[in-house]
């Protein structure tokens, strides 16, 4: 007995399965079964489209069928007639062997449905800093031409983490870094202040010809000795920061007007024209202990230090710079929250002052104001918050368009509880407006009731623009 087998896939924005089982000179019975496929996120809710699957199979299907198309032995069917039970356990085989045999996921995901700006979330390719020094490097507005010696050397920064054989082939890039850095020397030289040229030119020198410089990378390279590349790269690379902080003494854009003092006209607005360096001393609220440090003993108090962005986040950063300088922060009590440890200075919760929500996004030249950024739509941005140890103010109680101006955050993050493209579901929601680079592992020891003993600020206090009474 000869039995006809089609099935046809179409895929669109609506994944439909179409299957039809007819035998000739019987009568065949249609059946449709359709499931919606939903999916809810921690950060938005999609509602993906319908899947609809259509069987049409014989009131009359022998175990010839299996036989005659070379069907899986135990793929059996049997009349079922009006016996809908038996129609169910008819589409459920379907199914599972449709599931079985093809790569298509057919339960809680509908790959076809996601837009190529809602996969940044999702695509393991998604391009973020993973380092506080990292992020901070790239939010430098510097030279073009220092901007892609940076990009080459961080792409052999990348190709280092391959753990198997090191494609070193690849990795002389660095010729290019090395020539764009040679013959740009009077533009890379000529975007630097005058009275710190001479010091710009001591850096370059050292890019190009120094122990760590570009030159000798490129040998390494050659000798393929993964440890002295990395070593040689790390050198190149704090090399370039120092040219480009030099190129970038201040900011690179005005402040909005409306932004320049306080709701209510009461003060200038507080501001950081470049980098701040702020050094934090805890102390246990318990009277336990931190871990000590390499071939020490347990410490009483432990430190760390973090490095303001006033180049993309100048009122927030500012604002904190100084906070910091009036001893706000000092005794103030630690409080551990999901992946977060808040700080408050206790400021008088019915004051006017205020500071809006301020985030850069990548690819612009100046932040947004009191708007968040849509990571779904491909919006990311410059000071990320998806890095372990980012700085973050917390959202005002009053709304969300504005920052607290005195409780602030340390994020753990963890890429367990991020999407697959490491992006932390809070992306873009808050202003990120720093990075802990020194004493990282410290914070994870950090517990409610632990106390900031002092936050001083080490490096900056020059670069701070302090408010201005006006009439």
């Amino acid at each position: 007995m000869a039995f006809s087998l089609s099935s046809s896939i179409s895929l669109s924005h609506n994944l439909s399965f179409n299957f039809s089982i007819t035998p000739p000179n019987h009568n065949s019975l249609i059946s449709h079964f359709t499931s919606p496929f939903n999916r809810t996120h921690s950060l938005h809710a999609t509602r993906f489209g319908h899947s609809s699957i259509c069987c049409m199979a014989a009131k009359i299907v022998t175990k010839d069928l299996a036989n005659s198309h070379d069907l899986p032995s135990n793929f059996y069917m049997s009349t079922f007639g009006h016996d809908t039970k038996k129609l169910e356990r008819l589409i459920a085989v379907i199914i599972i062997f449709f599931q079985i045999s093809s790569p298509l996921p057919f339960v809680d995901w509908n790959f076809w449905s996601i837009s190529p700006a809602e996969a940044i979330l999702y695509s393991p390719d998604t391009k973020v800093p993973r380092t506080g020094e990292l992020a901070l490097r790239r939010a430098i507005p510097a030279n073009p031409n220092m901007k892609t010696i940076q990009a080459s050397l961080e792409d052999i920064s990348f190709l280092l983490r391959i753990p198997q054989r090191k494609p070193y082939g690849t990795m002389e890039d660095v010729k290019k870094a090395l020539k764009i850095a040679t013959d740009e020397k009077d533009s890379i030289l000529g975007g630097i202040p005058t009275d710190l040229r001479e010091k710009g030119s001591v850096l370059h020198a050292s890019l190009i010809d120094g122990k760590g410089g570009l030159q000798a990378l490129l040998k390494s390279i050659k000798d393929q000795y993964p440890d002295q590349v990395s070593v040689g790269l790390a050198s190149s690379l704090d090399t370039v920061s120092e040219l480009e902080l030099l190129q970038a003494p201040g900011l690179s854009f005005l402040l909005p007007e409306q932004y320049l003092k306080y709701p209510r006209s009461v003060f200038f607005e507080n501001s950081l024209a470049g980098r701040g360096t702020v050094e934090f001393t805890f102390e246990k609220g318990d009277g336990s202990t931190f871990s000590p440090a390499a071939g020490g003993k347990p410490r009483e108090t432990a430190s760390i230090q973090v490095v303001l962005d006033g180049y993309s986040a100048p009122l927030t950063a500012g604002n904190f710079a100084k906070r910091v300088i009036n001893g706000a922060y000092n005794g103030a009590k630690l409080r551990c929250i999901n992946q977060a440890v808040l700080a408050d200075s206790g400021i008088d919760k019915n004051s006017r002052y205020t500071v809006p929500l301020e985030i850069m996004p990548s690819g612009q030249f100046e932040p947004l104001y009191k708007t968040t950024l849509s990571v779904q739509d491909g919006e990311l941005p410059v000071l990320p918050l998806s890095v372990y140890g980012a700085v973050a103010m917390a959202h005002s109680e009053v709304s969300e368009e504005y920052s607290s101006p005195s409780q602030f955050f340390f994020y753990l993050y963890d890429k367990r509880s991020a999407g697959l493209g490491g992006i932390s579901f809070d992306e873009g929601q808050f202003s990120v407006f720093g990075y802990t680079t020194v004493g990282r592992e410290i914070l994870s020891e950090l517990k409610t009731g632990d106390v900031i003993r002092s936050a001083k600020l080490v490096d900056g206090q020059d670069r701070l623009v302090l408010p201005v009474s006006v009439d």
